[in-house]
C-alpha cells in the first residue's frame, strides 16, 4: 500500500525543508526524505558551521591584539577541541529546531534515500532498516544539494588532501595549508585559517581571487588577506599529477611561465561544487540536464511538469536563501498562486571572511558590457567614526548607477559586518529605488550604515565626510 502526498521533496536541505513549510502553508500534505540529517549541507557541513568556525578564528585573533583596545590579555591560547564542540552544539541547537518545524507542520520526514520510479511513485530505502516505502505524490520536488568538486589527481584521503567537508571535521589545526581555488570557499577559509595562525597559501587559476565579485572588490580584499598574511598567487594553473606526499604535502603550479613548487601540512581543495543527480532515477524520466545540472524553467518544473527541481542541482546562484525561495516559488505554482520568478539580480550574495564582502546587483563591468552609461560613488570606511570604534576602517561601499536616471544597478562592499548591511541596497534594488533615494534615508550616526549613504552622494559628487 503506497500513502499518498500532494508533494513529496527528495532532500532536506534548506531548499528542500523550506519548500515542505511553504506546502504545509498552503494545505498541501507534504513529506521529505532525507538520507542524512534534515537541514542538509547549510545546516551540517556548510553555512552554519564554517560560520561557527570563522567567528571562532575572527575572536581568536582579536583578542591577540586586544591591547589596541585597552585590554590586558597576556596568555592567549586556542583550544580548538573547545572551538569543535561550540561549532556542533549550534548546529544541533538548529537541527533540532528544523526537526521542531517539521512537527509543528505536520510534515512527514523520511530518515532514506529515495528514487523516482518509472510510474512517478517514490521508493524511499529507509536508513539502517532493510524496509522500503512507497510513496504517490501528485508532485515531486528533487532538492538533493551538491557535494563538493575534486580534481582527477587531488581526490580526498583522508590525511593529506581534502575538501571543506572534511576541513569541518578536523580534529586539530596543520602548521600550514595549501587552498586550491581562490572563490567564496576559498577564501572563507584561508581567512579562517589564517585568523587561526596557519600559514596559508591560495592557489587560484584566474587572474584574481572572488573572479565572480566586482573588480574594485577583487582587489580590495586581496589586499586584505595579503595584510592578514595569507600568500596569494593567481593565474596559477595547479598541476595534480605533480603532487607529492610525505611530511606534508608539495605540489607544483603553471605560473608566470614556468612550475613552481609549494609545500604545506594539507591541502584544501576548493574549485566549486557537483550536483547531486546520480541514483535518484532521472534516467527513468528522462529528465533534461544542461551540463550535470537538472533544467527547468522560471518556476522550477523540469521536463516532467509535476516533476520540480530546486538548489544546488540546478546550478545557478548555489546559495542557501536562493534555494528556500526558489522551493517558495516552486510550491506556490504547483498550488496555483502564481509566483513571481526569482530576478537573480535581487540577491544578496555575502562572502563571511574577515572582512566580509556583500553584493547586490550587477558590477561596473557587466554594467558597461550591457551596454549602461554608469557612474558610480564609492566610500571608504576609513571616514566612519564606528569603523574606527570598532577597529576595523578598511574597506568600502561601492554604488553602480545609471547615469541620467539614477538607477541603482549594484552595490559591493568590503569592510565590516557588510553582511549584515547589504540587505538595505537589495530592498533599494526591489524597489526600484535610486541612489538619491538611498542618500535621502537618514542613516543614523555613529553606524557602519552611514557609508551606504555617504556612498549614495558620493555618485554625484555630493558626499560630507569623504
Amino acid at each position: 500500500m503506497t500513502k499518498e502526498y500532494d508533494v513529496v521533496i527528495i532532500g532536506g536541505g534548506t531548499g528542500g525543508y523550506v519548500a515542505a513549510i511553504r506546502a504545509s502553508q498552503l494545505g498541501l500534505k507534504a513529506a521529505v526524505i532525507e538520507k542524512g540529517k534534515i537541514g542538509g549541507t547549510c545546516l551540517h557541513a556548510g553555512c552554519i558551521p564554517s560560520k561557527a568556525l570563522l567567528r571562532s578564528a575572527e575572536v581568536y585573533a582579536q583578542t591577540k591584539h586586544a591591547d589596541k583596545y585597552g585590554v590586558v590579555a597576556p596568555e592567549v591560547g586556542l583550544d580548538f577541541s573547545k572551538v569543535q564542540a561550540r561549532k556542533e552544539e549550534i548546529t544541533d541547537r538548529l537541527f533540532k529546531g528544523v526537526q521542531h518545524l517539521m512537527k509543528k507542520g505536520k510534515i512527514d520526514v523520511y530518515d532514506g534515500k529515495g528514487s523516482i520510479l518509472q510510474s512517478k511513485d517514490v521508493l524511499v530505502k529507509l536508513n539502517n532498516r532493510e524496509e522500503e516505502v512507497i510513496l504517490s505524490p501528485r508532485n515531486i520536488i528533487i532538492a538533493t544539494g551538491s557535494r563538493p568538486r575534486t580534481l582527477p589527481g587531488l581526490e580526498v584521503d583522508d590525511k593529506y588532501v581534502m575538501t571543506s567537508d572534511e576541513a569541518l571535521k578536523m580534529e586539530k589545526l596543520p602548521s600550514s595549508i595549501i587552498i586550491v581555488g581562490g572563490g567564496v570557499i576559498g577564501i572563507e577559509w584561508a581567512s579562517m585559517l589564517v585568523d587561526f595562525g596557519l600559514q596559508v597559501t591560495v592557489l587560484e587559476y584566474a587572474d584574481r581571487i572572488l573572479p565572480t565579485e566586482d573588480l574594485d572588490v577583487s582587489k580590495e580584499i586581496q589586499r586584505l588577506m595579503k595584510k592578514k598574511g595569507v600568500k596569494i598567487v593567481t593565474s596559477a594553473k595547479v598541476l595534480p599529477e605533480t603532487l607529492e606526499k610525505g611530511e606534508g604535502v608539495s605540489i607544483k603550479a603553471e605560473h608566470k611561465g614556468k612550475e613552481t613548487p609549494f609545500s604545506a601540512d594539507k591541502l584544501l581543495v576548493s574549485v566549486g561544487r557537483l550536483p547531486n543527480t546520480e541514483g535518484i532515477g532521472l534516467e527513468k524520466m528522462a529528465i533534461e540536464l544542461d551540463r550535470g545540472f537538472i533544467k527547468t524553467n522560471e518556476f522550477y518544473q523540469t521536463n516532467e511538469p509535476n516533476i520540480y527541481a530546486i538548489g544546488d542541482v540546478i546550478g545557478g546562484l548555489q546559495l542557501a536563501h536562493v534555494a528556500s525561495h526558489e522551493g517558495i516559488i516552486a510550491i506556490e505554482q504547483m498550488a496555483g498562486k502564481n509566483p513571481v520568478p526569482l530576478d537573480s539580480t535581487l540577491v544578496s550574495k555575502c562572502v563571511y571572511s574577515s572582512p566580509e564582502v556583500a553584493s547586490v546587483g550587477i558590477t561596473e563591468e557587466e554594467a558597461k558590457s550591457k551596454g549602461y552609461q554608469v557612474k558610480t560613488g564609492k566610500f571608504s570606511f576609513r571616514a566612519i567614526g564606528k569603523a574606527l570604534v570598532f577597529g576595523e576602517s578598511d574597506g568600502f561601499v561601492k554604488l553602480v548607477v545609471e547615469e541620467g536616471t539614477n538607477k541603482l544597478l549594484g552595490a559591493h562592499m568590503v569592510g565590516p559586518h557588510v553582511t549584515d548591511m547589504i540587505t538595505e541596497v537589495g530592498l533599494a534594488r526591489v524597489l526600484n529605488a535610486t541612489a538619491m533615494d538611498i542618500a535621502h534615508t537618514i542613516h543614523p550616526h555613529p553606524s557602519l550604515a552611514e557609508a551606504i549613504g555617504e556612498a549614495a552622494l558620493a555618485v554625484n559628487e555630493m558626499a560630507i565626510h569623504g
